[in-house]
């Protein structure tokens, strides 16, 4: 699948982005190594601890799904800057694919390539 594909499903799932409070969307669009697309938004709360980023909502529905073989995440927000994935959305990835790519998209259509090891170079872990 080309980026540009892994891109266009994070945009869709953004849209369904539930942001009252910082009103800044991100979508997120996970391939797994068999080829299948999950895709995740971000979900807020009122009490802010309960939050649940758009990359964590994907990767627990492809594990729900029975996938844990994870090839790229494309990672899509409503906002100018472009949006790194936080710590926490990072460990759970490393969880299941250190090798991940991560395909970073702004509003503005900058597009950066990164590996997960390079945001995370020592992971929680055995």
């Amino acid at each position: 699948m080309k980026d540009t594909e892994l891109i266009n499903h994070a945009k869709a799932a953004m849209k369904n982005a539930y942001a009252p409070y910082s009103r800044f969307k991100v979508g997120a669009a996970l391939l797994t190594k068999s080829g299948k697309v999950f895709t995740g938004c971000n979900i807020e709360n009122n009490s802010y601890g309960l939050t649940i980023c758009a990359e964590r909502v994907a990767i627990f529905k492809a594990v729900s799904e029975g996938e844990q073989d994870f090839k790229a995440m494309a990672i899509t927000a409503s906002g100018s800057k472009t949006a790194m994935p936080c710590g926490a959305c990072l460990q759970v990835m490393a969880e299941f694919s250190k090798n991940l790519s991560l395909i970073i998209h702004n509003k503005n259509g900058r597009v950066i390539k990164r590996k997960l090891t390079d945001l995370l170079s020592e992971p929680f872990g055995s």
